[in-house]
């Protein structure tokens, strides 16, 4: 993952950067030509997915019942609840609300935690499993499309904190956040990967 247009879009870098900059784009150009870039790597990895599942269909099909659904659902919930949190910290920003804006950003890294926590069991309940990269076709998948995300998740809710540090110093109100909107749009973008990985990659036969 390309680390330097987020780390621009996080308030790190002069005012020049600021939504203002992007016009009506939620965010700024920086953070949107990173989510472009991490996109195009998303879809590298849905692509790799169809054709591995075309040329192996039967390996397919039986993959999926390997994994933990429940583990994946739980995920799933978690991620939906945090990008309300997410949505609800922008929400209160705007109102100049920097209390509840700090509580939702709290809530929403909780969620990010949870989710590195769950899916680093289910990683390790798949290894007890005898589930690897090797093991067929579509564990070499599932671990590529995961992990990736997985790391995504755990630079994202990184940023959560740093942040909820800027807010706390009072670099964020209502008439400057564009920092805090880029994470939110980069936060949303990764649960909408993880929307399409999971029916992917836990459901579909």
């Amino acid at each position: 993952m390309n680390n330097e247009y987020p780390s621009k879009s996080l308030g790190i870098f002069p005012r020049s950067w600021s939504e203002e900059s992007a016009g009506r784009i939620p965010g700024n150009i920086p953070i949107w030509v990173g989510i472009l870039s991490e996109l195009t790597e998303f879809a590298i990895f849905f692509v790799a997915y169809f054709i591995a599942k075309y040329h192996y269909p039967e390996v397919f099909a039986t993959g999926p019942q390997g994994l933990s659904t429940s583990l994946g659902v739980a995920n799933t919930i978690i991620l939906l609840s945090s990008s309300y949190f997410m949505a609800k910290a922008m929400m209160n920003i705007r109102l100049d609300d920097r209390i509840k804006c700090e509580r939702y950003l709290w809530l929403a890294v909780s969620c990010g935690a949870f989710y590195l926590i769950i899916k680093t069991w289910e990683f390790y309940w798949n290894n007890l499993q005898g589930l690897s990269t090797s093991t067929n076709e579509f564990y070499t998948v599932y671990y590529y499309m995961t992990f990736n995300h997985f790391l995504h998740v755990g630079w994202a809710s990184c940023a959560i904190l740093w942040v909820i540090f800027r807010l706390r110093a009072g670099e964020y109100s209502a008439a400057e956040h564009s920092g805090l909107e880029a994470l939110a749009v980069y936060w949303h973008m990764i649960d909408l990967m993880w929307i399409l990985i999971f029916p992917l990659l836990y459901v579909l036969r």
